[in-house]
């Protein structure tokens, strides 16, 4: 009889990143149930339909485990909280003055209650376990105080509580978003406390939490989502890729990144065209998931007119962006880090951001400084083809520090956590 586990994913990227360690964690001879807490539309994530076909493995919405009338009390409890509801003009003041009203003292019996629910639904059989959620940070949807209760009701029963990857660092540097103008610990991440162990892929990762948090309580273990084992296996569970292929000689695709990060739009715009222009060029511009209806270039008139440009849907997943492009230009994204495994060409465009991209950082071969280099890389691809565009010792440095870790074993280390902690 193996370990058992609680998974909590809320979002694309958890579900991304963590999908990788319950696969494991079942191959290991463990059992485990993945609650979703975040938006319903994710339950039929290729991913999800995956991990449900595993023997062992339950795979749940929350409003699914409680009756209606909790399940509605949680989520108003939950949007009393939120960060993003509270900003809203109007509104905002509303929900503020409504959670003084209904204070902690008054929210915490069904906390409490819904947090029991789901441990005793997962380890009625008492015995040892782990409960994992993503990386926490203050601003998330799903709120901090709610996540607190659910952690000191499991750490009661005797279980572990870990934290685990969400995503990467794709910027070697701390000021990124907007209004951010101070270099000090971000308290933002300090909320990592809660749990008995925090996991980290890199060092780059580790240091936004190292402020925080004890040396012991930080484990870096490598990159699940991107270590060699899972992007194997990741290949045959993709759903068909709906791009089609061409006859343009370059087929070219741009990482956007969410809307709280400083991005240079005009530039941005002015670079789309210079590539439009470029005979035989395909360029596919891909939004971020979560916020890409907040980018004016999505909205911009002038680049949808063009022939030979399109904006990525929903349906096409960045891994089949990646398949179907022959160069990437990205604007700070983990996910192009899949590119520079494959030894695809990945153009970090630092001067359209505010920041330094960890890309760049690392392989300084692959940095646009301005739009000179934007037109010499493009004109290259097309006149000598795209190989041997890495130095390669670069390269392997990048693999090792950012994505392998000591050795290219990440899954098992990842799993080997989750049994200290669960028999802790």
């Amino acid at each position: 009889m193996g370990m058992k586990a609680l998974f909590f994913l809320r979002h694309y990227n958890d579900i991304d990143h963590i999908t990788p360690v319950i696969s494991k964690w079942i191959e290991s001879g463990h059992q485990c149930d993945v609650v979703l807490i975040g938006s319903k539309r994710f339950i039929r994530d290729y991913r999800l339909e995956y991990l449900r076909t595993l023997n062992g493995v339950r795979v749940a919405h929350i409003s699914e485990l409680f009756s209606l009338l909790r399940y509605i009390g949680w989520r108003l409890q939950m949007l009393l909280l939120t960060g993003n509801v509270r900003r809203l003009p109007v509104i905002g003041s509303i929900v503020r003055s409504l959670a003084d009203f209904y204070h902690e003292k008054r929210r915490e019996p069904l906390w409490q209650k819904t947090a029991n629910q789901l441990l005793m639904r997962s380890f009625d059989h008492g015995g040892g376990g782990v409960i994992a959620f993503d990386w926490i940070e203050r601003n998330s949807v799903i709120c901090v105080e709610w996540i607190e209760v659910v952690i000191a009701a499991a750490k009661n029963r005797g279980l572990g509580a870990v934290s685990l990857p969400h995503g990467d660092s794709p910027h070697a540097n701390q000021l990124i978003r907007r209004g951010e103008r101070k270099v000090e610990p971000d308290t933002l991440f300090s909320v990592a406390g809660i749990f008995n162990r925090l996991v980290v892929p890199n060092e780059l990762c580790a240091k936004r939490f190292r402020p925080f948090l004890s040396d012991q309580a930080i484990a870096v273990l490598g990159s699940p989502r991107f270590c060699e084992e899972w992007l194997t296996k990741l290949t045959g569970l993709l759903p068909p890729s709906p791009l089609m292929r061409s006859e343009s000689r370059l087929k070219i695709v741009m990482f956007l990144r969410k809307a709280n990060f400083t991005t240079f739009w005009e530039e941005v715009a002015e670079v789309v065209h210079m590539i439009a222009a470029f005979p035989g060029v395909e360029l596919v511009i891909k939004p971020h998931t979560r916020s890409g209806w907040k980018q004016s270039l999505t909205k911009d008139s002038s680049v949808r007119k063009l022939p030979n440009v399109s904006i990525a849907g929903d349906n096409a997943h960045s891994v089949h962006l990646m398949d179907w492009a022959d160069v990437i230009i990205d604007l700070a994204t983990s996910v192009v880090f899949e590119a520079v495994r494959a030894k695809k060409p990945v153009l970090a465009a630092d001067y359209l951001i505010a920041g330094r991209s960890t890309v760049a950082d690392y392989m300084p071969e692959t940095e646009l400084r301005c739009r000179d280099d934007v037109y010499e890389k493009i004109n290259n691809f097309l006149t000598n083809g795209c190989d041997s565009f890495y130095i390669e010792a670069h390269r392997q440095r990048f693999l090792k520090e950012m994505l392998d870790g000591i050795d290219t074993d990440v899954l098992p280390r990842y799993v080997a956590l989750l049994e200290k902690s669960a028999s802790a």
